[in-house]
């Protein structure tokens, strides 16, 4: 997975993330939309509309005084959190 900042402002983000799918960015996107200082999260992946990209571009707006990139990194810990929740929770079962 390749990360790239294509724009940031304080309150602002657009990033692009190579090589995932909308399995992932969904994920991504609900957790998001979970973290608290988040307004708006969103993802797009449709060369036809945008442009000619071909990787998924996160899109992000957060309420003054919360970093976008903040935010992200806090998304994707719950992210990771959940997936060892489910492992455990499959290993118990097996």
């Amino acid at each position: 997975m390749e990360l790239r900042v294509i724009e940031k402002t304080d309150e602002e983000l657009r990033m692009e993330i190579a090589g995932e799918d909308h399995t992932f960015m969904n994920v991504l996107k609900g957790a998001l939309l979970e973290t608290p200082g988040v307004t708006a999260a969103t993802y797009d992946m449709n060369p036809e509309q945008s442009g000619g990209q071909t990787e998924p571009i996160l899109s992000i707006k957060t309420e003054d005084g919360t970093d976008p990139l903040d935010a992200v990194g806090d998304a994707s810990r719950r992210v990771q959190d959940l997936a060892d929740d489910f492992v455990a929770a499959f290993d118990a079962a097996a």
